[in-house]
């Protein structure tokens, strides 16, 4: 597959170095009081962020969440979110880069995609004490004068594993962790803009397509092609709102035929034309 031009914001981890180099690609963050952020965007590397006190709202994929005390946000790159934190608002946020994260995944032990469907999780107190403990750990580690590196990543694992007990009360519903499915949107999410046929993702998971859209209906009660659509409209939105790219271009990006065809796409799934989403404040 080639490399696809990027038409977000997208912002990197030498963003937030504070002008040094990140090194190994982890850094660590404090953020208290008020912060906005009014331009949606994206960034390049995966954030963990454990609110200790927590008021406002995280928008993350054009889902509002409301902020409070004791919540665990997950954003993975490609994510596009924005932000309206008021000033009792305190949280450790943990970076993890592009290198370090393939490392960090396999502590995830859900899919990705379960993940991303459930971005914010709720903690009882003795979790997120755990968790807390393990963040500042990994700060500690990160201000040593010589980064034990190992150690560093040893913390980031354990941090995934204790994520992935957190969230497994959420995930035990959620049938994105069944292997088709999985395999199913991580496939969407390579090819949806080429390909809008259920049948060729069921070819390349080597099912048919009525047993592909028959799993789809018993487990996530949606059929395959609705799912396809899902991930269309998604980045229909993410271009119209965090790209600067004009509606044409974003119907030609998209693969549809004219404006006219994306217009009533967009419209039938969202009640609005892509023009009065992009105007929307």
């Amino acid at each position: 597959m080639g490399h696809q031009k990027d038409h977000f914001p997208v912002l990197s981890m030498q963003a937030f170095s504070q002008g040094k180099p990140p090194d190994r690609g982890i850094l660590f963050h404090e953020l208290h009081g008020e912060r906005l952020i009014e331009t949606p965007h994206k960034h390049d590397f995966f954030i963990a962020m454990l609110f200790e006190q927590g008021r406002g709202s995280h928008t993350i994929d054009f889902v509002e969440h409301s902020l409070a005390a004791r919540q665990l946000h997950l954003l993975f790159p490609e994510q596009v979110h924005e932000w309206d934190m008021k000033k009792q608002t305190a949280c450790h946020q943990l970076m993890i880069g592009r290198a370090p994260f393939e490392y960090f995944l396999p502590s995830l032990r859900f899919s990705a995609a379960s993940y991303q469907r459930h971005p914010v999780i709720s903690l009882d107190r003795p979790t997120f004490q755990t968790l807390l403990l393990e963040f500042q750990q990994v700060q500690l580690l990160l201000e040593a004068k010589e980064v034990f590196w190992p150690l560093v990543n040893a913390r980031c694992a354990t941090i995934g594993l204790l994520i992935s007990q957190a969230a497994e009360y959420l995930f035990k519903s959620d049938a994105v962790t069944h292997p088709v499915l999985s395999r199913f949107i991580s496939l969407i999410d390579q090819h949806f803009k080429a390909q809008r046929s259920v049948a060729f993702y069921a070819g390349e998971i080597n099912i048919t397509p009525n047993y592909l859209n028959m799993l789809c209906n018993k487990h996530l009660r949606v059929s395959a092609s609705s799912l396809l659509q899902e991930r269309v409209v998604l980045e229909a939105k993410r271009l119209l709102k965090a790209s600067g790219m004009t509606v044409k271009e974003i119907v030609f990006e998209l693969g549809f035929y004219d404006h006219a065809n994306f217009s009533k796409f967009f419209k039938a799934h969202t009640g609005m034309t892509p023009s009065e989403f992009k105007e929307l404040k």
